[in-house]
This record gives C-alpha cells, structure tokens and sequence, in this order.
C-alpha cells in the first residue's frame, strides 16, 4: 500500500568509522519541492561533506544524487530504499560528515541505504490519496443531473468555467472514472462529455 508523509523527519544512525549520516525525510510533491529540501538542508549544515539525496513521486518520476560520493554508491540505495517501502511523493536526503576513514563503494552503499531505510522507518506514514483529474462539458439543462451524480459519486468540484457550455475539472480517484463515466452517460443520455485522465 503506497504511503507518503506530511510532516518532515530526521534520523540518525551510528556513526560508521568516525563518519556521521543523518537521514532526513521529507514530504515532496514535485521536483522543485524536492529540491527546495535538498537546498535548506545544504544551507542548514554547510559544514557537511555531502548531502546525498533521491525522491520518486507518486506519478512514477525519480531522481537521485550521489553529491559527490563515487557514482552508484549514495543516490541509488536512498532510492531503493524509498522504492522498497512503497513510500511516493517523498524525498530522502542523507547528509554525510565525513569522519576521516574511507568507506568503499560497498560501505557507502550500506552506510547510505541503511540510513536512509531506518528514515523511513522512522517516519510517521499516512496512506497515499491518489487522485486524477477530469474534465468535463455538458449543456446548462444538464446541469442538475451533473451535479446529482457527482454528489452520489462524493466527487468535490475543481473549478468550473461558463461559456457556451458549461466546463467544469473535478478531481476524483482514479478507481471512480469509468463509474463517473457510466453515471454521467446515464444521467444526460451521452450529452455531457468527459475527457481525462
């Protein structure tokens, strides 16, 4: 069951041959939110060697940063870790003080995910509302059994647009589109159009 955060979070594993890895967690809708994150924790800790960091959102995009680290050994085990525990819309930012002894790729690799996953484990999760957005058009006289079916649905309205017709965005889960579908056929007799996802 995918699960995202809303509050942001840090843990601290034990230092590994004098280095220290602090694992902050964070919500993170887009990329910009994701790096706005990566950005203040740079601010926050300047002193830091690196700041090693991955997201993946809940359309399926991600990006990962070995900041410096050897490639391989940082930026993917954050998001392996985050893709192992089905989290989405999240962003995971392991910051590194370097403590004087060389890791390895192997131990970077342990040192990173490691942080990372006791992060995430240590976050307070809450389940992932996915949801879409449709648009939909219909005449003025279908406005009532429009609205008829996205109460029954439980469908909140968007934003809604007057012209010749009426242009209305609702955002719904994905599992409800083809039932708005066939209601809103059934409703207006195949006059109201809906486009989307």
């Amino acid at each position: 069951m995918p699960w995202t955060v809303t509050t942001r979070s840090e843990f601290e594993s034990a230092p590994v041959k004098g280095s220290r890895f602090l694992a902050t967690v964070a919500p993170a809708a887009s990329p910009a939110e994701a790096l706005a994150v990566v950005t203040a924790l740079q601010q926050r800790f300047p002193r830091a060697n690196h700041h090693c960091w991955a997201f993946l959102l809940a359309d399926g995009t991600t990006r990962s940063s070995d900041d410096g680290e050897p490639s391989g050994s940082a930026g993917r085990p954050i998001l392996a870790r985050i893709e192992g525990r089905e989290a989405q819309n999240v962003v995971v930012v392991v910051t590194r003080w370097f403590g004087g002894t060389k890791l390895g790729v192997g131990g970077l690799v342990r040192a990173y995910g490691g942080c990372a996953g006791q992060g995430l484990d240590a976050a307070t999760p809450i389940p992932l509302v996915v949801r879409v957005t449709v648009h939909l058009t219909y005449s003025y006289a279908d406005t009532g059994s429009v609205e008829s079916v996205l109460h029954e649905l439980d469908i909140a309205e968007s934003h809604t647009e007057y012209g010749a017709s009426v242009h209305r965005r609702v955002e719904l889960p994905p599992e409800t589109v083809d039932r708005l579908r066939h209601r809103l056929t059934e409703a207006t007799a195949g006059r109201a159009v809906v486009q989307g996802p």
